[in-house]
């Protein structure tokens, strides 16, 4: 395989229709094609679509992955949902861009990475389905994806240092699955993340409750709930329920919203490095303590093994001559154990003598067997 290339279209707020289907085959020929998806992987060759006209004209969200390092998520929603005006202030560079398409407004989310070249082990299956939930909580009114778009621009370089972060959205240290999945494959510094997080309040706890939510519905004109009625009968809008929740957050803000001083791309690089290197020195300790850890461990598994060697001693070298006798290079390297442990037991005990004497005894009546003697010179047995 020379190549890895994976795209993945889908809907959400509608079926794709018979036509569209059709257009769609007219592009692969062996594309998986359903009424809510379109799924290609391509080894070589290359699509025959382009993808912006297929968000355009078909699809609501689409992921793409290739193995010589690019990677892109675009996400489509009606802009009575989601205001162009709101993406823009996020999606300042290469990175992170949008358009208008119609009553849609696009936005597209890539990263391209030269580190991450041939990357043979990718698999874009479930990718797509771990982030889209993204898609209805930027319906809802939580804007973190948006904000992470803004990070992966001041990660590549595409914001001047001295350029103010737009408005910070709660929430940014408890990203959930669907943006945690996000962040992940736009391969986004979780310790980039980590600085801008320490500017964000708490997110708000949880939904309204029925009992307020139905407080709020009463208070509201009559014109409002016979709108409200009617796209609900109609099932035109497919985004209803976030809007309105939307709506109740704006009529009743918390402390999780409330403004925090305004940072530059500069101070969260800044942070970020230096969070960065604290985490690695924080890693180094650590591994310092497991390397102490794992030897202190061997060391007293290693006087363990040195004791039931030393319960018969005579009996060990008895098992070396054994050994010795078959001429075999396996048993060869079982004896020259042995003989290390015997060795080091020598050490520990006080009798390095008395072994240094039998060893050369050894070596002696085994003057003319080089593979044995090569071994013993190897682990250090050499009187």
């Amino acid at each position: 395989m020379s190549e890895y290339q994976y795209y993945e279209f889908i809907t959400v707020d509608r079926p794709l229709t018979g036509r569209e289907r059709a257009e769609l085959r007219s592009l692969s020929t062996r594309a998986d094609i359903t009424a809510t998806s379109f799924v290609n992987t391509y080894e070589w060759g290359d699509f025959k679509g382009d993808p912006r006209t297929l968000m355009e004209r078909y699809f609501d969200a689409h992921l793409y992955l290739a193995n010589w390092g690019t990677r892109q998520l675009m996400l489509r929603l009606p802009k009575h949902v989601l205001a162009p005006a709101t993406v823009a202030q996020y999606c300042q560079g290469d990175s992170a861009s949008a358009w208008t398409a119609g009553t849609h407004v696009i936005i597209d989310l890539h990263d391209e990475d030269e580190d991450g070249a041939d990357e043979w082990d990718l698999d874009g299956h479930g990718l797509l389905a771990s982030i889209i939930p993204v898609r209805a909580g930027l319906a809802a009114g939580d804007l973190r994806l948006l904000y992470l778009a803004w990070l992966r621009c001041v990660q590549s370089e595409e914001i001047a240092d001295d350029e103010p972060e737009p408005p910070v959205p709660a929430g940014l240290g408890t990203l959930d699955a669907p943006l945690t999945a996000a962040a992940e494959f736009l391969r986004i510094d979780p310790d980039l993340i980590a600085a801008a997080a320490a500017g964000s309040s708490p997110a708000a706890s949880g939904e309204p409750s029925a009992a307020q939510l139905r407080a709020w519905v009463v208070g509201l004109p009559a014109r409002d709930k016979d709108a409200i009625q009617t796209d609900l009968v109609a099932g035109g809008d497919s985004h209803l329920r976030s809007r309105l929740l939307r709506r109740y957050r704006d009529a009743h803000p918390t402390d999780a919203s409330a403004p925090t001083a305004v940072r530059t791309a500069g101070q969260l690089l800044a942070t970020a490095a230096d969070l960065r290197a604290e985490r690695e020195r924080r890693d180094a300790e650590q591994r310092e303590r497991d390397r102490v850890r794992r030897e202190r461990s061997a060391a007293a598994a290693r006087q363990r093994h040195l004791d039931t060697v030393a319960v018969d001693q005579p009996a060990a070298w008895q098992r070396v001559d054994e050994l010795i006798a078959t001429k075999k290079p396996r048993e060869y390297d079982t004896a020259v154990q042995l003989l290390v442990d015997l060795r080091d037991l020598g050490e520990r005990d006080g009798d390095s003598a008395s072994f240094r004497d039998r060893l050369a005894e050894l070596r002696a009546v085994h003057a003319r067997k080089p593979s044995l003697l090569e071994r013993l010179n190897l682990a250090g047995l050499d009187t």
